[in-house]
């Protein structure tokens, strides 16, 4: 079973992300602030992350930094609300750039998609 990492402070749509992945057969762990996903980085092995950028304590961008130079394989889609950090070269390095939406599909074809071509 695959192993994605839902990072998002909003608690509603992060357990809302992470019961979708669910029923699409992922091992789904939960991080609230970047902070938090770098620890769990550091103690699991995970197929994907999903990294919103604007959280408390440390933000998506500073965290994408920290886990790439942990592990540079890891796939890592941001998933934002907001369009405009695409212009962010630190962004640059994420698999892939998505901006949110009430429908899960793009983001869900996006993860299929990277998990597949790592395994």
């Amino acid at each position: 079973m695959k192993k994605i990492l839902i990072v998002e402070d909003e608690q509603h749509q992060r357990e809302l992300y992470a019961m979708e992945l669910q029923e699409e057969g992922y091992d789904v762990d939960q991080a609230a602030n970047g902070k938090e996903a770098v620890d769990k980085v550091k103690a699991n092995k995970y197929d994907c992350v999903v990294l919103d950028i604007r959280m408390p304590e440390m933000d998506g961008i500073e965290a994408l930094g920290k886990i790439l130079s942990r592990d540079k394989k890891v796939p890592i889609i941001i998933y934002t609300a907001y369009s405009n950090y695409k212009s962010n070269f630190m962004t640059w390095t994420a698999d892939a750039y998505i901006t949110k939406s009430s429908n899960l599909k793009e983001l869900k074809d996006k993860i299929k998609e990277l998990v597949t071509a790592r395994s």
